[in-house]
């Protein structure tokens, strides 16, 4: 799944009248970007959630005929479901079959390697895994000598929520991408509008929420215009 419904507000002005999935970097839109960085690991089945200008989304990608994937759409038209609430509406895609699928928000490049993230995934079988880095940030998850999620801090306002105690918690930046068990399914009580960060912090009181620390590879958030610039030095067209 590619999350692409949110408003993209630290994107304009380009967001005033265009979706972020459909920002440029060097002459590709970053939605395209993940849809052939997601095939190029054998995953063709992708399913977009769309809000903000969603008829701009649906039309490029028809238009490109879904760039060889198979891609279905989730409708948010009517109201934008933020990562939790999105992923939710969407299980009915993900739950014909038991196997792990996978999550990215479209204003994220990298060149993880989904397949070694896969693996563990399936390995060690927790509810869901997700990418972090190293890297410095506001916002963190905080993780167990097991690379197991305990909490969350953001350490400019000082906030702390902790979902089990640790001898020690490590700082761990999320990368917005998960791979999940669709076993979480019927674990997620919450309903309409939500965050999928929230959904972790309450089921890693009893579950295993996983990290897998993909440092060693190139990673950019291209939420903003500027990041757009330093983008185009680390990802050449593909």
């Amino acid at each position: 799944m590619i999350l692409a419904a949110g408003l993209g507000t630290r994107l304009k002005p380009f967001t005033d009248e265009h979706p972020k999935a459909l920002a440029i970097v060097n002459g590709q839109t970053i939605l395209q970007r993940n849809i052939q960085y997601l095939a190029s690991f054998g995953i063709k089945e992708v399913i977009i959630n769309v809000h903000h200008f969603a008829d701009q989304v649906i039309d490029f990608i028809k238009k490109n005929n879904g760039f060889g994937s198979d891609i279905t759409f989730s409708d948010e038209t009517n109201e934008v479901l933020e990562t939790g609430g999105g992923i939710k509406k969407a299980a009915w895609f993900f739950q014909k079959e038991e196997s792990p699928f996978v999550v990215m928000n479209v204003d994220v490049l990298t060149d993880l390697n989904l397949n070694k993230m896969i693996f563990q995934h399936e390995k060690d079988s927790p509810l869901a895994t997700l990418a972090v880095t190293s890297r410095e940030t506001s916002r963190y998850f905080l993780f167990d000598e097991k690379n197991q999620l305990c909490g969350w801090e953001n350490v400019k306002t000082g906030e702390k929520k902790i979902s089990r105690k640790s001898e020690i918690y490590l700082q761990k930046a999320f990368s917005g991408i998960h791979v999940i068990s669709p076993k979480i399914f019927p674990l997620i009580k919450m309903e309409g509008k939500f965050s999928m960060v929230d959904v972790y912090l309450e089921l890693a009181k009893s579950h295993v929420i996983a990290a897998f620390d993909h440092s060693d590879s190139k990673f950019i958030d291209v939420g903003k215009p500027e990041s757009i610039l330093k983008a185009e030095g680390m990802f050449c067209k593909v």
